[in-house]
């Protein structure tokens, strides 16, 4: 088959445009959770590619015979598992653009826009978010798109570890033994980017947490002055604003004393709640970092109404990510790069290639505007804040933590309900989930808080109203009723 012309695109460009607001119309019609089991859709599929081309149309009746079955529906209103995955209209069409324009922005020279126009809308953010002026391109700094929260970790712990070592890991390999230090609430990811870079898991010290689920300053303290008497070299700390669990906040600010006292890297992830700063009253969260952290990240493609992916990094000083990551073979010299005037994002990632992801970003931003995304932000909390209102007004439930942002974590009392034990009690909670989900009606995940299994009920589609909210209770309240008489 030929190329698809440009008149075919067009023809096809238009259907799918309708296919996803379509889709946007009828994704709360549609089971939350997909219903298929392991293998429906390979099985759906032929086993061998075809030999000749086939027309966009059997495309498009195959995304609604195979794809869409299978898709568990992030997009839902009835969507509280996890974090969300916010996608929209705007950022929808800035990716298109992206995806046409067809940009690997590489290097500043393989398309100055994708990188100056990255540049841009990461220093907006970072106003929008009342971040400090050093994590600016204005400053010693700057921010950059990274593909997750988890690859900016790995990204600052290279920094970082170079830093440590005074660039002797790049020239030799020798690091000494370095330790990294993140709290039992911290996401695996971090434990990954040990792996990764090197370090080792056995060099990474969980420091215990208070009974808020932050971590313990004081314990953190006394974790590295052991490590620099044994000999190591403390490379990082992770502080997290907004736990995967609980939504707990890390004290950035005690932690970034003791950080400060040490000499050791300060990393804050902030990648569910850091884009709440938006709002105003929510940048308590962020106490401690314009004064102490070494980088931040947060993830638009979580709560802030831009597609997956898209999380941006910021580092207060860019020559140690730099200097860690900076790689120039004879094939990628240029006067640009050269001339040291411009910025090569090549140089603040793991990988050589990127996408013009700021485009989505940009929309979004010029979309909303700031009134907008703080408008979204609210909503959600101000839903999640009348939820937590209904359990703790029935006797039957608990939260198993402080309601944080858009989550809340609760469990039945199955002991007052039923008069079992507590791990009969966790049994039932994971029943419960489990017919919950099923359902198709709704879409939660679960939690340990303390040992104990907890609901996780999280605020956050874009299309989630508080009907939506009101009904997803009554359906949990009727499920622990119905388990109860079982």
């Amino acid at each position: 088959m030929p190329d698809m012309t440009p008149d075919e695109f067009r023809k096809y460009g238009h259907r799918v445009v309708d296919w996803i607001a379509d889709y946007g119309d009828r994704v709360g019609e549609l089971p939350v959770r997909s219903q298929l089991a392991p293998g429906d859709v390979r099985g759906a599929l032929p086993a061998h590619p075809p030999e000749h081309g086939e027309s966009f149309d059997a495309v498009l009746a195959d995304l609604d015979r195979v794809v869409l079955p299978g898709v568990t529906h992030w997009q839902h209103p009835s969507y509280f598992a996890y974090f969300p995955a916010n996608a929209s209209g705007p950022a929808i069409l800035g990716d298109l653009l992206s995806s046409g324009l067809g940009v690997q922005g590489m290097l500043w020279a393989t398309s100055p826009a994708c990188t100056e126009l990255e540049m841009v809308v990461v220093d907006w953010l970072a106003e929008l978010l009342a971040l400090p002026a050093d994590f600016t391109h204005a400053g010693t700094g700057g921010g950059t798109i990274e593909d997750s929260a988890s690859s900016a970790s790995l990204v600052a712990l290279l920094a970082a570890r170079h830093r440590a070592s005074g660039g002797e890991v790049e020239r030799s390999g020798a690091t000494g033994r370095q330790t990294v230090y993140v709290s039992s609430e911290t996401h695996s990811s971090l434990e990954k980017a040990v792996r990764v870079a090197g370090i080792g898991a056995d060099n990474m010290r969980v420091v215990g947490v208070d009974e808020n689920l932050a971590m313990d300053a004081a314990v953190l303290d006394r974790a590295i002055v052991a490590d620099v008497a044994a000999g190591a070299v403390p490379a990082m700390v992770c502080a997290t604003v907004g736990t995967t669990a609980t939504g707990a906040v890390d004290p950035v600010r005690a932690i970034g004393e003791v950080c400060r006292r040490h000499g050791v890297w300060l990393h804050v992830d902030a990648a569910y709640a850091g884009v709440a700063a938006v709002c105003p009253e929510f940048r308590e969260l962020n106490d401690g970092v314009a004064d102490y952290a070494d980088s931040y990240v947060t993830d638009p493609h979580k709560w802030l109404l831009t597609n997956f992916d898209c999380s941006v990094f910021w580092v207060r000083d860019r020559g140690p990510l730099v200097g860690a990551l900076s790689v120039l073979p004879e094939y990628l010299r240029n006067a640009a790069t050269e001339s040291g005037a411009v910025v090569d994002y090549r140089d603040w990632q793991i990988p050589l290639g990127r996408r013009f992801r700021a485009l989505k970003l940009w929309s979004v931003l010029r979309w909303y505007g700031a009134a907008g995304l703080r408008e979204h932000i609210r909503s959600d909390v101000e839903s999640a804040r009348r939820f937590a209102e209904l359990v703790a007004a029935d006797d039957r439930f608990e939260t198993v933590a402080p309601p944080r942002l858009g989550l809340v974590c609760l469990r039945p009392r199955w002991e007052r309900i039923a008069g079992v034990d507590a791990a009969a009690a966790d049994e039932l909670t994971a029943r419960l989930l489990v017919e919950l989900n099923d359902s198709g009606a709704l879409y939660l995940s679960h939690a340990k808080v303390r040992g104990r299994t907890a609901l996780r009920f999280c605020v956050g589609a874009p299309a989630t109203r508080w009907r939506h909210v009101e009904a997803a209770w009554e359906r949990i309240r009727a499920g622990v009723a119905e388990l109860a008489d079982s």
